[in-house]
């Protein structure tokens, strides 16, 4: 698909061939033979070839062929080789600037292609999260360091297993395509396990094993593990990830910290112990947002991070995934633009039947 509305730099760049050999021919005209500038009438098709098809840079080197010999007829430099070396130029210019039109479009299309394979790489990593699982309801963001971006190191998923709604946040250590890779073991040794294990630690211990078996050197992934049933109770393990944020019914915050601090996942060679499980209540009307380090670590222009803990009322709106949007681009006016890592957010409301939004607090 074509931009209908391309870019103002792309713009000026289309119409720069036709500018340049304008200028060139109005100077040329005015200043006389004497100055020499037939053979700058080249500069038209080298300019086309950086922006447009071959087609439109052969047809700028027609007409800079054709104003080549009508300046050369003007100024008298035919049948005189310098006229006929002027065309040999702009002919060659011509040329070099198909090829260059020609190698471009093909590097375009093979950039088209490799988007089009992240964008699926996404959608089957980062699968859309259900819209409720068990007694909650499910929100996600996820905005990417980098404006074009479509994939990075985030991870996020919710399971409703007949153990309880199963969630995994997580940060995987690095970029590029080996923390995609490293995001798509760690999310596939979750989804596999989640279904299986009856408890929450067996599950961790899953995922452990499988990180620390596929991840190579220092690689690690931080993660929380979220386990949500019916008796309005959370079991987290967390692996050396940011505490979640727990917003009671009164609007109030709560980062609940674990007893001890556990190494990520895929560090378990080091020797320290696993994480411990800890329960925190959660009950209707409460909301309880998972989230990665993009988030609390985004800083302003005067070096302040973003306070999460006070940005609570943004949450008060009734429909989970516009109150999630509010957050997110709020996040994105502290930071002055895309924050400087991947930020994931997962929002979880507990709800009663016919409940559907956090409890008002005036």
């Amino acid at each position: 698909m074509t931009d209908k509305n391309p870019p103002p730099n792309r713009t000026a760049l289309s119409w720069m061939p036709l500018a340049v050999m304008a200028v060139i021919a109005v100077v040329d005209v005015v200043a006389g033979p004497g100055i020499g500038l037939l053979p700058l009438v080249s500069l038209g098709p080298a300019f086309a070839g950086l922006v447009g098809g071959w087609r439109r840079t052969a047809v700028i080197g027609a007409l800079a062929l054709l104003l080549c010999v009508g300046l050369g007829l003007y100024n008298g430099l035919f049948p005189a080789p310098r006229g006929y070396t002027a065309m040999a130029s702009v002919a060659g210019v011509t040329g070099v600037g198909i090829a260059a039109a020609l190698a471009r479009s093909r590097r375009e299309a093979e950039l088209a292609s490799v988007r089009s394979i992240a964008e699926v790489a996404q959608r089957v990593l980062l699968r859309p999260v259900p819209l409720t699982a068990g007694p909650v309801q499910v929100a996600v963001s996820y905005t990417s360091a980098v404006a074009e971006a479509r994939i990075g190191g985030d991870l996020y998923e919710v399971v409703a297993s007949p153990h309880g709604v199963r969630v995994i946040v997580g940060d995987v250590q690095g970029k590029g395509l080996a923390a995609v890779e490293t995001a798509a073991v760690v999310l596939g040794a979750f989804r596999e396990a989640a279904y299986d294990e009856p408890d929450l630690l067996g599950l961790g211990e899953r995922v452990e094993r499988s990180a620390a078996r596929e991840l190579e050197g220092e690689r690690f992934v931080t993660a929380i593990l979220a386990e949500i049933r019916a008796d309005r109770e959370v079991v987290f393990l967390n692996y050396g990830h940011p505490a979640p944020m727990l917003v009671r019914r009164d609007g109030g915050a709560d980062f609940p910290e674990p007893p001890s601090y556990a190494l990520p996942l895929g560090l378990s060679a080091h020797g320290a112990d696993g994480p411990e499980p800890f329960r925190v209540a959660f009950a209707p009307g409460e909301q309880l947002l998972l989230y990665t380090d993009g988030v609390t670590e985004a800083r302003d222009r005067d070096g302040h991070f973003y306070p999460l803990g006070e940005r609570t009322h943004l949450l008060k709106e009734p429909d989970a995934n516009r109150a999630l949007e509010a957050l997110r681009e709020d996040l994105v006016q502290h930071a002055g633009g895309p924050p400087g890592d991947d930020a994931a957010m997962l929002l979880l409301r507990y709800h009663r039947r016919g409940d559907r939004g956090p409890a008002s607090t005036g």
